[in-house]
C-alpha cells in the first residue's frame, strides 16, 4: 500500500506524518523506517522507529532513492511500513511525471515485498495529476 500525504508548505503534512509513524509503531508488528532530508525529526520520532538521513547518502536521483528502498528492504526484511518525509525536497528538480514513475514502481514493490509507504510530498494537490492523486489520504 502507498499512501501519499501533499499539500502546500505549512498544511502540516510532516505533524500528520509523525501521528502515523507514532500510530504504526503501536500497530504493526515489524519494523518502522522514516527516511526524512536532515535531522529535524531526531526528537519527533520515537526511538522504536529506525531515522535514516537522506542527506547522509547525497540522494541526487530517484533511481539512487529505489536502490536505497531496496537496500533497505533487502537489509532487513521484517521492515513493515517506511515512511518517507519531504521527497521532492530530496530530489530538487523532479518532475511531475517523475513523480507518478516512482509512485507506481514504489506500489508495485509494497504489493510485491509486502511492505507500506507512507509518502510526504510538498504539492498543490488541485495542481497534480490524477494519477498522483490517486494515492492521496
Amino acid at each position: 500500500m502507498v499512501q501519499l500525504v501533499m499539500g502546500l508548505k505549512g498544511s502540516g503534512k510532516t505533524k500528520r506524518l509523525i501521528e502515523m509513524v507514532n500510530a504504526a509503531l503501536q500497530e504493526e508488528s515489524g519494523s518502522v523506517v522514516v527516511i526524512e532530508k536532515d535531522k529535524k525529526l531526531t526528537f519527533d520520532i520515537p526511538y522504536q522507529a529506525r531515522l535514516v538521513f537522506a542527506s547522509d547518502y547525497s540522494i541526487g536521483t530517484v533511481e539512487f532513492f529505489k536502490g536505497l528502498l531496496s537496500g533497505l528492504h533487502a537489509g532487513n526484511y521484517d521492515i513493515t511500513h517506511i515512511f518517507i518525509d519531504n521527497f521532492v525536497k530530496m530530489m530538487p528538480g523532479v518532475s511531475e511525471q517523475d513523480i507518478e514513475e516512482f509512485l507506481v514502481w514504489l506500489d508495485a514493490f509494497s504489493k510485491k515485498e509486502n511492505v507500506n509507504f507512507t509518502v510526504s510530498m510538498t504539492l498543490n494537490p488541485d495542481e497534480v495529476s490524477e494519477k498522483i492523486k490517486s494515492y492521496a489520504i
